[in-house]
């Protein structure tokens, strides 16, 4: 049996591998294929698609969108979108200048607490990168200016610190019809992270659903066994299809490894048969 990823993150967003080095850590790991997961972009499909032609390591677009649902965090994985759809990219480009317009406030605030950070130090560190929080927090660790990257989170970047501000809303509805203009399959990514009760996961399927749901991430590095159980079942109940993936960042998730993720899981080669028909 072969076995893939269907959630990798690059450089362009906020993992720390760039694409040739996803496409060489694929073969090492000699999966089949991966699925290019970005944060709200899809600026490194191309470049990693051409990165991986004559490696035996299929690369398929996609993409991770961010939405909020009742004050918490969820995300939407698109599978096999189509990165040159004009008002997709429309989007995505609105998506970012909200984007930018909050890191640029936070990264004031930060210098306000003391440290040494500014704009350009950030984009002359990350070049290309969508940037996100984690960035600001690798660059302040790689300056020696806080003891870990996990600092940064608990005391100046995290929910509630001083220097966090909320991003805009991005609903469901918006995070879907994203995805769907592009033709993706839009999938809910890791639900057992979002900290509900399992029937609130349910209501969240339920409403998912209605907007064009197709399938559950259900193979994933976090989940125990029993997780995984619940979530094959519950996309059985709804007739949704399965997906899996490491969620792989590189070195700002170190205990997660592309194709094995850190619970040694193993994403069969027959789940792309729901997302990619070619």
């Amino acid at each position: 049996m072969e076995y893939i990823d269907m959630h990798v993150h690059s450089t362009f967003s906020d993992g720390t591998c760039t694409p040739e080095e996803l496409v060489q850590i694929a073969q090492e790991k000699k999966l089949k294929a991966f699925v290019l997961t970005d944060h709200d972009t899809v600026a490194g499909v191309e470049r990693t698609i051409k990165a991986a032609e004559g490696s035996g390591v299929l690369v398929l677009p996609g993409i991770e969108v961010s939405a909020v649902y009742q004050g918490r965090d969820i995300h939407i994985l698109g599978y096999d979108v189509d990165i040159h759809n004009k008002e997709f990219l429309e989007q995505l480009d609105h998506y970012q200048k909200e984007r930018e317009n909050r890191n640029d406030r936070m990264i004031q605030l930060l210098a306000e607490h003391g440290f040494s950070i500014s704009k350009q130090k950030i984009e002359e560190r990350f070049p290309g990168a969508v940037m996100t929080r984690a960035h600001f927090a690798r660059y302040l660790f790689d300056e020696g200016q806080i003891s870990s990257v996990k600092e940064a989170f608990e005391k100046y970047i995290g929910v509630g610190c001083p220097c966090y501000l909320p991003k805009k809303e991005i609903t469901p509805e918006e995070a879907m019809r994203c995805i769907r203009i592009a033709g993706g399959h839009p999938v809910l990514a890791h639900p057992m992270l979002y900290h509900m009760e399992r029937n609130e996961i349910e209501t969240l399927v339920h409403y998912l659903i209605s907007l064009g749901l197709e399938g559950i991430e259900t193979i994933y590095s976090n989940n125990s066994k029993e997780e995984e159980q619940y979530l094959r079942q519950l996309a059985k109940k709804f007739g949704l299809y399965i997906t899996g993936g490491s969620d792989f960042h590189g070195s700002n998730k170190p205990a997660i490894q592309m194709g094995t993720g850190k619970n040694n899981i193993r994403v069969p080669e027959e789940l792309l048969k729901n997302i990619w028909k070619n």
